[in-house]
């Protein structure tokens, strides 16, 4: 699955509150790899109150099961078979694909289709995908022959059953599904009785609770360039998710031009406009993480509208001839550090 990640980074800034029910805990660093990137986790506990590999063991045995189930790059997932599957009769699929698929088309409906998980076939033919790399720019009548079987419209979800009303529609989740992940892990943390933490896989992060040391969780939003990494914003989330969408990272050159990995589903081609970031603060990962997309495609104007009208905590970064401006939602201002 692949997503420009949510280039947002721990940093450790005094927030002047101390709960005594922290401070005799230890900081616990759990890491590992899963959807073609890395995970960081770090837990708050008392000393000798968890058994680290079990719960290491949790982790990876919830996300091996989730790349099983929601994974393109595995021939033999779920959605892999789904998608290879010409039929167009229901089939039954696991709770946590239908939670995934269920959230995406909420998020398409509410974005009038910039959030669209059929855009797959696009995202490989612009060469960002698991099937090919790009050599040349696609045609005119190759992206029309393709956007005739994209459309979250042909997605059709009956509680666990799944069914596609065009043959050849396919569905990738890379938008939605790492933020899923982040949920899930968080939500197993929860259970293990484990309530101060901070859950990063590939960017996307959820937070809750207290650094060992007492201090609120920090994140700071990276500055949108390429050429060095800088922090252009410091956040504190509280307990909620932070997700960022981005075109400065993953894209490609030619011709003299630059091609990010974002598509808009409505042109069939790559964004090209001024905004180059967007990050969401809310308490779903996996919501935040499809949002901060669907903005992304919209472009600055839009997108703050948009955030405006649905309450959306969201801080934008577009580029102008001084520079890069910063535009934050009226929600997104109480975190702002």
């Amino acid at each position: 699955m692949r997503k420009l990640l949510c280039l947002v980074v721990s940093v450790f800034i005094l927030s002047g509150c101390f709960p005594s029910n922290t401070l005799d805990r230890k900081e616990v660093l759990l890491q590992g790899r899963t959807m073609g990137t890395t995970y960081s986790i770090k837990v708050i506990v008392s000393p000798d109150s968890i058994e680290v590999k079990e719960l290491q063991k949790q982790i990876d045995d919830s996300l091996v099961k989730l790349n099983q189930e929601m994974s393109t790059y595995i021939p033999s997932s779920e959605l892999s078979i789904f998608n290879e599957s010409a039929s167009t009769e229901p089939v039954k699929v696991s709770k946590g694909l239908a939670k995934v698929i269920k959230e995406a088309i909420r998020l398409g409906e509410l974005s009038e289709g910039k959030l669209d998980v059929t855009v797959g076939p696009l995202v490989n033919l612009w060469g960002f995908g698991p099937k090919y790399q790009l050599e040349k720019k696609p045609s005119e009548e190759e992206l029309l022959a393709i956007k005739k079987n994209i459309g979250i419209s042909n997605v059709v979800l009956d509680g666990n059953q799944l069914s596609k009303s065009i043959p050849n529609l396919y569905i990738d989740l890379s938008t939605i599904a790492k933020g899923y992940g982040v949920d899930l892990v968080a939500e197993l943390l929860e259970q293990n009785n484990i309530d101060n933490y901070l859950v990063e896989i590939g960017g996307e992060m959820r937070l809750k609770g207290f650094k060992h040391t007492g201090e609120l969780w920090h994140v700071a939003i990276e500055k949108p360039v390429t050429a060095e990494r800088a922090v252009q914003q410091v956040i504190v989330p509280k307990d909620n998710a932070v997700a960022t969408s981005g075109d400065y990272r993953n894209y490609f050159e030619a011709d003299g031009q630059r091609f990010s990995h974002i598509i808009d589903p409505s042109t069939g081609r790559p964004i090209n406009h001024k905004l180059v970031s967007v990050t969401v603060i809310h308490p779903s990962t996996m919501t935040a993480d499809g949002l901060s997309t669907a903005m992304m495609v919209m472009g600055a104007e839009d997108a703050l509208a948009f955030a405006e009208k649905h309450q959306i905590a969201a801080y934008l970064i577009h580029k102008s001839e001084n520079g890069f401006v910063e535009q934050s939602t009226v929600k997104f201002m109480q975190y702002l550090k």
